[in-house]
Order: C-alpha cells, then sequence, then structure tokens
C-alpha cells in the first residue's frame, strides 16, 4: 500500500494544474476525468461537479458506546461506527480536491480568575471550550436494500444519550490530521491518521490527528454517544459514506447505482 500510496499521489498532483499555492483543486476538462477515474481505482468516488466524494464503509459497532465515527481496520473499530480499508491518504487527496483546507482544532483555556475549590466542588467550569472551525463536510450514509435506498445524515444515525435524541446536525470540520515521523531514524513523515487509523473523531480530542471532527458543544463528552441501531443495519454490513461540500436533500443518481444491495448479500 505505501507503493501505491505514492504512486496515485504523484499522479494526483500531475493531473491537478500548476498554481504557486501548495493545495491546487478543481481541475477541469480532461483533467478533471482522468482524476476521478484514479480515485475510482482506489475506492473513492469523487464528483467534482457536484463537489462530493464518497467511500465504501462497513459496520463497525451498534450497541456500545462511540468516540469515533470512522477509522481504518487499525484504528479504534472498538469505538468507531464504522470502518473502511480505503487509505486516509488517498481520502485526504480527494477532499483537498474539493477544497478542503486545514482547520483549527477545539482548544480549551483556563477561565481566569480561576474558580474556588468550593465553586469547582459545586461544578463550576476551570476552562473555557473554543470549538473547532473551519471548512465544514456535510456527512451522509446510503445503501440499499431490495428496491429500497436508504439515505440519512450521519447525525441521524448517532444518539445523544444526554439530550435523549438524535446528534444534532451540524457541519464536520476538516482537520486535515498532521504529519508525524513514525520512524525516528527515517525522514519520511506520513499522515497521522494513516499511521493511527482514525478519521473522523465524535468526542473532541487534543491532538487533531483525525481529517475530520465533530463541532458540537456537546462533543467535550465521551460517554454520551452511541449507535442509533434502530435505523443501522447489521455488524459487518457494506454502506456508502459521503462528505459533500453542501446540503443534499436527495442522493444523486449517479451515485444511488453504486449502493451495495444488503439483500444480494
Amino acid at each position: 500500500m505505501q507503493i501505491l500510496t505514492a504512486s496515485f499521489l504523484g499522479c494526483f498532483f500531475a493531473l491537478l494544474p500548476m498554481q504557486p499555492s501548495p493545495a491546487p483543486q478543481n481541475p477541469e476538462g480532461g483533467a478533471a476525468k482522468e482524476l476521478e477515474a484514479a480515485f475510482a481505482e482506489q475506492g473513492i468516488v469523487i464528483d467534482l461537479e457536484e463537489q462530493l466524494c464518497a467511500l465504501p464503509v462497513q459496520v463497525c459497532i451498534r450497541r456500545d458506546l462511540l468516540e469515533y465515527v470512522l477509522v481504518t481496520p487499525q484504528g479504534a473499530a472498538h469505538e468507531s461506527l464504522f470502518s473502511t480499508v480505503v487509505s486516509p491518504t488517498l481520502w485526504n487527496a480527494a477532499l483537498v480536491t474539493l477544497g478542503a483546507e486545514k482547520g483549527t482544532n477545539v482548544r480549551w483555556t483556563e477561565i481566569e480568575p480561576k474558580p474556588s475549590e468550593e465553586e469547582r466542588r459545586n461544578g463550576a467550569p476551570t476552562h473555557n471550550v473554543d470549538p473547532p472551525t473551519g471548512v465544514e463536510f456535510y456527512m451522509y450514509v446510503a445503501w440499499r436494500e431490495g428496491q429500497e435506498t436508504y439515505f440519512y445524515r450521519l447525525e441521524d444515525l448517532i444518539k445523544n444519550l444526554e439530550r435523549g435524541r438524535s446528534m444534532q446536525r451540524h457541519g464536520w470540520v476538516y482537520l486535515g490530521s498532521r504529519m508525524v515521523q513514525p520512524d525516528p531514524e527515517q525522514p519520511a513523515e506520513i499522515l497521522a491518521a494513516e499511521m493511527e487509523g482514525n478519521l473522523i473523531n465524535l468526542s473532541f480530542f487534543r491532538a487533531g490527528n483525525t481529517l475530520f471532527t465533530a463541532c458540537l458543544e456537546d462533543c467535550v463528552f465521551q460517554t454520551i454517544w452511541a449507535p442509533n441501531d434502530s435505523l443501522i443495519p447489521e455488524t459487518g454490513s457494506s454502506l456508502t459514506m459521503f462528505a459533500s461540500r453542501k446540503r443534499l436533500s436527495h442522493l444523486p443518481a449517479a451515485l444511488e447505482k453504486n449502493l451495495v444491495d444488503l439483500q444480494a448479500k
């Protein structure tokens, strides 16, 4: 996969128009078609006109608490709703093509003056939480069962146990992970998301190693999120996740034909 990824990324940047910025975007004409085809070979469907991309996912857990939405098999699958075999580096390349730019992760700042010990015992906060900010994508999940197509906002598939309803719909902030050096004796760097296998976090984490983060006030908590198991197919089911730069009212017909039919399994 390392060789395949490097080869693909070489083609990826070769197909993009030369620009002075480090993140060329939105190729046109033949280059756009070639790029879409190159991504499709790696399991990623990208639609430059519709400003969205799709990747295959599988259901991980349906009844335990969640801290992540999407991981690879080497990530925290025991705490994630979905997993994917698509390389985080390649998915990140697709997101950059759609105009993603690194955002700012959540930050905790101490409250001044500090609350007294008695105030802390009574529940007074010690820190302010500055939520993540940056380019937002809207997340959707779809699958087919026979003649029926199911298409949901990602948040509809997640329960907020504290509020007793599904997660509030919102835009998921693109963080873009960060580069790390897995071997101190080698200069090569890779995305932290590639190394750790965690792609979308639900609860806030300081490290900012994922590609996306939720950005709701309730995301400071790690024990209030659970799958909405009444809507989600069985563990191991093959679904499709979409990341879109704009809100969608329906699944584009051109993408519906690629959905896996769960009844055909």
